[in-house]
């Protein structure tokens, strides 16, 4: 096994039992360092994103057949440690991938799952779920054409600012929803047309007045009242893209009957309109030319990626695996812009 200087041991956040409340079910172990098998490399991550539906994930909602005690996380950047047998990537290669178990300091992924990069950088972190997500639901679900008006909610966050600029590329009008006048400007300079403070302002009421005819394209992420608004705000043949529900993930069920799903098919019937769930995780193929191509605009400054590492938090700056847990908690304080990243490690100085 080529590797640099490793230690014996790693610290990883492991879910103790199957619950929304992310703090109470999580722990940090402190393991052996694992050697990389046949065909894997040994990854030292340097920085982990969050994601609001990492609670999702320790609440047992996307695998069932998962049980106690098992490993967490979406996605990480990282830097080649230590190559198993039949490998070809280099040491101290730059590298990201999405995978289940992200949170530790160092993690065996399949060479095959791997995307190369040409530095390690945080920038290049939200594009792994965050950015593929809207870029990938935009294109396939959305169907954008120029001249569209696309309303994006939660786009101060990890996901809604790369849906903002996807859409803005395509030639779109974008409406953005956000929580603080903080949250507008940043809207503003990553080019949304029409950011709306929803504690400021009813969205209801600036569709009704400034929207008459509707929007085409919802990629929607809240749920609840948000979502009921985008519904009625759709115009003839308009798309709602729904990506996630955040307003139910701490509840016990991760949803909250209403009405609304009573009265579905009458409006989309009458308007022609559709309802399009997207789960990355159904894209698989997509993943690696999406990833790469934004990975490429970030580098020519054609796509703006934004990183929250808590410097604003009480709790922050977020370096270090036990930061995690304040991270996630962060995120559903509504007051992060853009994607929420943990830094684990810090770069490899030496080589064997």
């Amino acid at each position: 096994m080529a590797s640099r200087q490793l230690p014996s041991t790693m610290r990883k956040l492991v879910v103790t039992k199957i619950s929304q409340k992310f703090r109470d079910v999580v722990k940090i172990t402190q393991e052996s360092l694992p050697n990389p098998g046949a065909g894997e490399v040994l990854v030292k991550n340097r920085f982990v994103g969050i994601n609001a539906s990492d609670i999702n994930y320790t609440a047992g909602r996307y695998d069932t057949t998962v049980k106690p005690p098992f490993d967490c996380g979406f996605e990480a950047v990282g830097e080649v440690a230590a190559i198993g047998p039949g490998a070809s990537l280099t040491i101290g290669q730059p590298v990201t991938y999405s995978q289940f178990g992200a949170f530790s300091e160092y993690k065996n992924i399949p060479e095959r799952n791997l995307l190369k990069l040409p530095r390690v950088s945080a920038d290049y972190l939200p594009l792994q779920v965050s950015g593929a997500t809207a870029a990938i639901a935009l294109d396939k679900y959305g169907e954008l054409k120029a001249g569209e008006t696309v309303l994006v909610t939660a786009a101060a966050g990890g996901t809604g600012q790369f849906a903002v600029q996807w859409a803005k590329r395509a030639g779109c009008h974008v409406i953005g929803t956000c929580s603080t006048d903080d949250k507008v400007q940043f809207l503003k300079k990553i080019g949304c047309d029409r950011p709306v403070n929803y504690k400021k302002e009813n969205l209801k009421t600036v569709l009704k007045t400034e929207y008459k005819n509707g929007v085409d394209v919802v990629y929607e992420s809240i749920g609840g009242e948000m979502f009921e608004t985008c519904l009625n705000g759709l115009k003839t043949k308009g798309r709602l893209i729904v990506i996630g529900y955040i307003t139910d993930y701490e509840s016990d069920q991760g949803f909250k009957p209403t009405r609304t799903l009573a009265t579905i098919p009458i409006r989309l019937l009458t308007k022609s309109a559709s309802i399009r769930g997207f789960f990355l995780n159904h894209f698989v193929r997509d993943w690696v030319p999406y990833v790469s191509k934004m990975a490429d605009m970030i580098d020519r400054k054609e796509l703006q990626s934004v990183i929250d590492m808590g410097e604003n938090s009480p709790k922050g700056p977020f370096i270090g695996i036990d930061k995690i847990v304040d991270a996630v908690e962060y995120l559903y304080s509504q007051k992060s812009i853009g994607k929420i990243v943990v830094e684990l490690n810090k770069p490899a100085t030496s080589k064997l």
